[in-house]
Parts: C-alpha cells; structure tokens; sequence
C-alpha cells in the first residue's frame, strides 16, 4: 500500500514541479510564502532511478502530502556527489530558490554539507545529511537506518525460490555498509537454507552498466535469484535476458520482473522527514544523530512476490513483527566468518556500534573471481 501511495504521489508532485518550476530545472519568479517551510533535495541520481533517489524523492513527496500544505518540495537530481564543488554548488542553487532546508541524499558525502554547515555564512539554514555522521547540534543534522534488517528479511524470500540454494548478490565493493548488509542477507538466507551458498560479486561500481555485468556473471555461474546493493534496475534487465531468474530490490521497491520479482528492501524516508520538518516549523530543531529501524519506520520490506512460499512469507512477516517490537536481532548466536574467525559467540548479540566492526563475509558467503 505505501508502494502504491508513493507512485501515485510522485506523479503528482512530478506533474506539479513541471507546472510551477518547483523543481531544480527553474521556471516563473514566484513570491515565497514565509509560512512554508520549503526543503530542497540533492539526489545523486534521477528521481526515477529506481534506487536511493527515487526512494528518498518518494519520502519527500509523502512528507509533503501527509503534512498538508506548509511544506515545498524543490530539487537538484543527478548531481554527481563525488564531486564537493558540485554538491556545494547544488545546495547554493538551492538556497538561492528560498529552501531553508538542504537534504543531501547520497551516503557517503558529508564534507560540503559540513563545511556550509559550520561556516557561519549559512546558520539559518537547516541541513539534514544522509548517511553522514557530524551532527553539529545546531544545524547539521545527520541520518540513516539499519538497512541489514530489510536485507535479512529479503534473504528469507530469496531462500524460499532459490530450490537448490543457488544465490547471487551484487554489490560495489566490500566496504562496512555493504558487506554488513551482505551478510544479514546471508543470515535470513540460512535461517531458511542453512546449506544454501550465495556468491558476491565486487563490482567496482554502481553503474548500471556494472552491475548488468556483475549480476550476467553471477547468472552464468548457476545463480537463480540476483539480489543487490544497487541498482535494482539493472540486476532485473540481466535476469530478463537470461531468463527464468527471481530477482530482489535494493532500495525501493521497483517491480520491472513481474512474477520473477520477489521483494524488495527500502527506505520509507517520510517517517523521518515528517517529524524532522515538523520540529523545524516549531522552532525545535537540534541538530542530532539519527538511526532508523523497521521499529522507527524508516526500514521497510515490500509484498512479497508469488514465488515466495506461503511458510517463507509467514517467516517474513513474523520477522517484520518482532522486529517492529525490538525483540529480534540479526546478528547473535554463533556466526563465523568465511575464513573460520569468530564474528558472534553462543549467547552473544551484537548491536549497535559493535555491528559496525563486520567487516567480511560470512560463512556460506563465497567471492566471485571471475
């Protein structure tokens, strides 16, 4: 049901910002209503991408409907985030539109948020930085969300329509973020299958183009469900060709696979937005730290597709429960790592910042080389 809101309402908006130039490509001078809060958007990618741009662009636009009215959505999308003069120069653009709120989407691109933050030329300016970690406590704010937890859940759809165990995973590189997630797929994987083997291919890149590559080898090695980092488009468009393979989104819940579709993890961003702008518009705001869970909100899991069983949806839908109560943790119990090394005893759980030193594959994880 959000899924259908969320389409629904970015037509909506889209169809708006190419009416009144609400959105980054301009249009007619319009005198700014001092009583709407006006939020702009730096996405790394299109709106309609089909990953985190278009995840958090669909928080934005239900933020805005859900509040009713005092809030304006305005955007910059393909702005290359690795590239500090051009984020920079996206959020000036911004500004100079009338936004008092920058959200910068894209983890793993801090510096010039902080920087526009803490220079003294920018404090009536709020700036909510995605994945960052530099909350100033005035007007920086940082955030981001356990996404392991929708990836174990998609892991148990995977188990369901993979018979002989056969898995593929798609991921850039093997940093923290990913392999923490790689490996709580894993894990909701093994609670099905324990025997079941996935194999991970490092890319290199989030391009598509890489990651049709990737997930084509993957399928070539006998994979029959591709699950990813990144890029739920192009793991579907490699499975089409090939034929016959389930695939599983990353970030947003984009079904181009029909029937060979499972599932998909995602950022529902409204339930961080919305009582963010509210305390802005109240003068509340306190530039802090953020981290959502299912139990927050933030992490969502999608319907499941009708390839997945109906004990393997059940699973998922009592994980989802448990975890919405917080009373289930992925990570506790005996789990090894590849190479044999303890990563969590009997009896031991980890949480929170002890999640963050997961820093390899776990067993039943092996490394595609090609």
């Amino acid at each position: 049901m959000k899924k259908i809101l969320a389409v629904l309402l970015i037509l909506v908006l889209g169809m708006t910002a190419l009416l009144t130039g609400c959105s980054s490509g301009g249009g007619a001078e319009e005198e700014l209503d001092p009583s709407v809060l006006r939020v702009g958007y730096i996405f790394p990618g299109s709106i309609i991408d089909g990953d985190v741009s278009q995840a958090l662009y669909a928080g934005a636009v239900e933020a805005e409907a859900e509040m009713g009215g005092p809030v304006a959505t305005l955007y910059v999308e393909n702005v290359d985030v690795t590239n500090e003069e051009a984020v920079t120069e996206a959020a000036k653009s911004l500004i100079d539109q009338g936004c008092q709120v920058i959200a910068e989407c894209a983890p793993g691109t801090s510096e010039p948020l902080e920087a526009m933050a803490n220079s003294g030329e920018y404090d009536q300016i709020i700036f909510l930085d995605f994945g960052g970690s530099k909350a100033n406590g005035t007007n920086l704010a940082c955030w981001y969300g356990s996404m392991e937890q929708g990836r174990y859940m998609a892991g148990i759809a995977a188990a369901s329509a993979s018979k002989k165990g056969s898995i593929g995973y798609v991921a850039p590189e093997p940093s923290s973020e990913v392999v923490i997630g790689l490996d709580a797929f894993a894990l909701g994987v093994q609670s099905v299958n324990p025997k079941a083997k996935i194999e991970v291919i490092y890319t290199g890149s989030s391009s598509p183009e890489a990651v049709k590559l990737g997930a084509s080898k993957l399928i070539e090695n006998g994979a029959r469900v591709i699950a990813c980092h990144s890029g739920s488009a192009a793991i579907e468009e490699a499975a089409a060709e090939a034929g016959n393979v389930y695939t599983i989104g990353a970030v947003y819940p984009v079904n181009n696979a029909g029937e060979l579709y499972l599932t998909s993890p995602y950022w529902y961003a409204a339930s961080y937005f919305v009582p963010t702008f509210q305390s802005i518009m109240k003068g509340e705001f306190t530039g802090d730290s953020y981290y959502g869970t299912v139990a927050t909100g933030l992490i969502a899991i999608d319907e499941t597709g009708p390839a997945i069983s109906d004990d393997a949806r059940a699973k998922i839908l009592d994980t989802k429960n448990r975890m919405e109560a917080d009373v289930f943790d992925i990570f506790s119990g005996k789990i090894e790592y590849a190479d044999g090394e303890l990563l969590c005893d009997e009896g031991q759980l980890l949480q929170g910042d002890d999640i963050q030193i997961i820093n390899r594959e776990i067993k039943g994880i092996t490394v595609y080389t090609p």
